[in-house]
């Protein structure tokens, strides 16, 4: 299937801009480009929330409180190939889900690459999620059930957490990075052209790896024994078509499947990765945002 019509527009939009490619330059150059291309992307709608900036287990996060509570507690933590990205810009999407699913949001702003290469980034997250878990969400959270969510980079931390931290209601995984080695075929078909591509893929893993084993399963969930992790949560699963991290997201749906996990895949075969976060500008978005909700609200209630 072609690429969403409106995507292609935006695609198109970002190549007429010249900006060289991501893995041409700096850290700190890609944060600041991926910043201002965030600003750009027209503000979703977040009445009713109260933010504010807490610390859970020695790590930065934010605290998103919808007006009409009614649920339990997502941690977020947040994609940008663990070089890019906050917990901050993240605020608009994440205040639309808190108003939607009626729960808490705890965004995990965990230390990034290359500064802070793995695992730290992982450890990070898995003692965030594990301390609101522990406390079900009592102080930092403020519901009885826990879920945990994110999106590519921050996928793979989700994930990842999802095998270490028992009694979570759900993994909502979006376009996850599952296996390091980014050897799958759409790796190659769906590498370049996109907002994602292969060589900046192979660029943020470089500098977030340090060197560290790809096939290590705290830094690849899908080369992990599930068998031996536990009674892992469901699992919502959101992938678009032309993504190369697509193929990898299906492996460790069908891997949690063959595991017990009960596993809902929401693929989008015409979209591009990140079409999660541009619900203000692509249907799908908005398709995929209203999923990942119903889903959240489906397992807060559950029993």
């Amino acid at each position: 299937m072609n690429l969403d019509p409106v995507a292609a527009q935006l695609m198109e939009m970002i190549t007429a801009g010249g900006a060289p490619p991501i893995e041409l330059g700096s850290p700190q150059e890609a944060r600041d480009a991926f910043a201002s291309m965030s600003s750009l992307i027209p503000a979703r709608e977040s009445d009713g929330t109260t933010i504010d900036e807490i610390e859970v287990a020695g790590v930065r996060c934010l605290r998103i409180v919808p007006e009409l509570e009614s649920s339990g507690t997502l941690v977020f933590i947040h994609g940008g190939g663990w070089v890019i990205g906050s917990a901050d810009l993240y605020l608009p999407l994440l205040s639309e889900i808190a108003v939607g699913a009626g729960c808490r949001v705890i965004a995990v702003d965990y230390d990034k690459a290359p500064e802070h290469p793995f695992p730290v980034a992982v450890r990070q997250s898995i003692a965030a999620v594990s301390e609101i878990a522990l406390s079900g969400g009592a102080g930092t959270g403020g519901g009885a059930r826990v879920a945990v969510g994110g999106d590519s980079a921050g996928g793979n931390l989700a994930a990842i957490a999802a095998q270490h931290v028992p009694g979570l209601a759900l993994q909502l995984l979006v376009y996850p990075v599952c296996d390091l080695r980014l050897e799958t075929a759409s790796m190659d078909k769906e590498g370049e052209g996109y907002f994602l591509t292969a060589p900046a893929m192979r660029w943020f893993r470089d500098l977030y790896l340090a060197g560290a084993d790809p096939r290590d399963p705290m830094a690849s969930p899908l080369l992990a024994d599930l068998a031996s992790c536990g009674s892992l949560p469901p699992a919502h699963v959101v992938l678009a078509g032309h993504d190369p991290l697509v193929d990898e997201g299906r492996l460790y749906a069908a891997a949690l499947e063959a595991a017990g996990v009960a596993v809902t895949l929401d693929l989008y075969p015409a979209q591009m990765h990140g079409f999660f976060s541009m619900g203000m500008l692509l249907d799908d978005g908005k398709l995929a945002v209203a999923g990942a909700i119903d889903a959240l609200r489906v397992a807060f209630n559950a029993g």
